[in-house]
């Protein structure tokens, strides 16, 4: 996975059930999101000014989606950084594995929904972008 870059990384649509007392999305393994989902983790009550992410994965693929309010999403494969603006709760970034990611940008209540294809794992992480970079030149 470590070949992935930012234009692997992709729009989606989830399914929205629209009736006259509310929308309805739901979401599911190997159909709307490309992989299996291990973990599902929120970001909320960011304080204005502040960021998020600023990290790698090697193995780690995510799905991310403004639940509520808007944020940036900064994706970065140690050449090219690609930012994609979120802002409905039907639409997600798939990220696969071997990229940086920030967060930033955040609107009152915003809520960053994240489904990932793995449990929490330290080893999984890049936290130094130097050697994220370095990671990513051996292949």
């Amino acid at each position: 996975m470590q070949k992935s870059t930012v234009f692997d990384c992709s729009v989606i649509t989830l399914p929205k059930n629209h009736q006259l007392n509310g929308n309805l999305t739901s979401v599911s393994n190997g159909i709307e999101v490309p992989f299996e989902v291990s973990r599902i983790y929120y970001l909320y009550d960011i304080p204005g000014g502040f960021s998020r992410g600023g990290h790698g994965h090697k193995d780690l693929q995510q799905l991310i989606v403004a639940l509520s309010g808007s944020f940036d999403l900064i994706v970065d494969d140690g050449k090219v950084k690609r930012t994609f603006h979120l802002s409905r709760p039907n639409i997600g970034v798939y990220m696969p594995a071997g990229l940086w990611r920030e967060l930033d940008n955040f609107s009152s209540g915003s809520i960053c929904f994240v489904l990932a294809s793995h449990e929490y794992d330290e080893k999984d992480y890049f936290r130094n972008y130097e050697n994220f970079v370095e990671w990513k030149s051996l292949k």
